[in-house]
């Protein structure tokens, strides 16, 4: 089914434009007749035409971004509430993105709805776009006719979602930007600086420090045999993505991920927001425990956190508590499965998963600041011990010639 712009004079004479969806333009002007008006003008619809030209400048711009995703669950749910049907929602939505892939994902979900297609059967055919949290969260609302609220409340995740990780990833910028510094300057220096110094030995009789033989030794295997270095890393690269790829593998890394020092407790705490808030907003949507259950185990994309929660998910099957697994498992903090279990003791695990996404999110941001307060001089620091190393290196022999002459 096509979708049409058109053109029409009302009873009064007075003009109206607008979209209208058919198979053919006479199909357009006999439901634009049937509705009273008396077209005009009739053309296929820009929006449609223009699908594979932004097709072509989503291969340009990239993937649809998390952040475009959450503007449009929040002003879409902002036309709902003011009392707008869904599908001119979505028509003034396409306006607003306008230049963006995303606006091609509105007008197909649209034209699905249009069929008569549900929102949610709709948003399913874009999983790379909509998560299963997404789509499930607007199945249950409109089956409880509730979906503008489910809308602000899948917005609020999204945005506390991107503003958490922008939060992080922040605080990694310098130290990132540093060690690339770094590298390169530790690489010039191998490069450039060492192979002029090292004639100054070559005469020498004497014995060279092991430091400056390592030194010269390395220099000499990155200025001769740098694309070896290359492969080889690249290889070693793809034994490691080999291995996540693998079910164990990507088990003993994520477990890692929880217990690394430094930044162990970040991720860990991290992960309970996910977790939490998730859970939460699936269970106060309607959503019933078990298929939650599934849908947090992708959110939390870690896959020691994904067998706890399978556990936990046997463990409600089998009418027994879900802090039990959490607890065994140990990927949790004790505090967040002391909280679990009296959530769930008390009939309030919902208010319970929201204090902890709530507190957790409180001491992300914290943590994330001393973080990025204890990264710059540590990184300073290491930076300044490597180059201190090469000047050392390459002082020892001059030293060493010094005193003999």
């Amino acid at each position: 089914m096509a979708v049409f712009e058109y053109k029409a004079l009302t009873r009064r004479g007075a003009t109206e434009t607008g979209i209208i969806d058919a198979d053919t333009p006479a199909d357009a002007r006999g439901k634009l007749r049937r509705q009273h008006l008396f077209p005009t003008e009739i053309k296929l619809s820009e929006e449609k035409m223009s699908i594979q030209s932004d097709v072509n400048v989503s291969r340009m711009l990239g993937r649809v971004r998390v952040g475009d995703v959450s503007l449009f669950t929040r002003q879409l749910s902002t036309l709902l509430a003011a009392g707008m049907p869904l599908v001119p929602s979505l028509t003034a939505l396409i306006e607003q993105f306008e230049g963006n892939p995303l606006k091609r994902i509105i007008i197909k979900v649209r034209d699905q709805v249009n069929a008569g297609s549900t929102f949610a059967d709709a948003l399913t055919l874009h999983p790379k776009i909509f998560s299963p949290l997404y789509t499930n969260m607007i199945r249950a609302g409109e089956t409880a006719g509730a979906l503008e609220s489910v809308l602000a409340r899948l917005a609020d995740l999204s945005e506390r979602n991107v503003r958490l990780r922008s939060k992080v990833r922040g605080a990694l910028m310098y130290p990132v930007v540093v060690m690339l510094v770094a590298a390169l300057v530790v690489v010039f220096l191998l490069i450039k600086v060492v192979p002029t110094i090292i004639f100054l030995f070559e005469d020498s009789e004497k014995a060279l420090p092991l430091p400056t033989v390592f030194l010269i030794n390395l220099s000499n295997l990155i200025r001769t045999y740098w694309w070896a270095v290359i492969l080889a890393l690249a290889g070693l690269y793809g034994l490691f993505r080999a291995w996540l790829k693998g079910k164990r593998g990507r088990y003993l890394f994520d477990r890692w991920k929880l217990n690394v020092p430094i930044f162990g407790p970040l991720i860990r705490k991290m992960t309970v927001v996910r977790f939490a808030r998730t859970l939460g907003i699936m269970i106060s949507s309607g959503t019933p425990l078990l298929p939650s259950f599934d849908i947090v185990k992708e959110v939390v994309n870690n896959r020691a956190v994904s067998e706890a929660i399978e556990e936990a998910k046997e463990a409600v099957r089998a009418g027994r508590s879900i802090a039990d697994p959490f607890r065994r498992s140990k990927v949790f903090p004790p505090i967040v499965v002391h909280m679990i279990s009296v959530g769930e003791s008390s009939a309030s695990l919902e208010d319970m998963l929201f204090k902890m996404a709530q507190a957790y999110e409180e001491e992300v941001e914290s943590a994330v600041g001393v973080l990025s307060t204890l990264l710059e001089p540590i990184m300073l620091l290491l930076m300044g011990v490597v180059v201190a190393f090469i000047v050392i290196s390459i002082l020892l022999p001059i030293i060493e010639m010094s005193d003999i002459m």
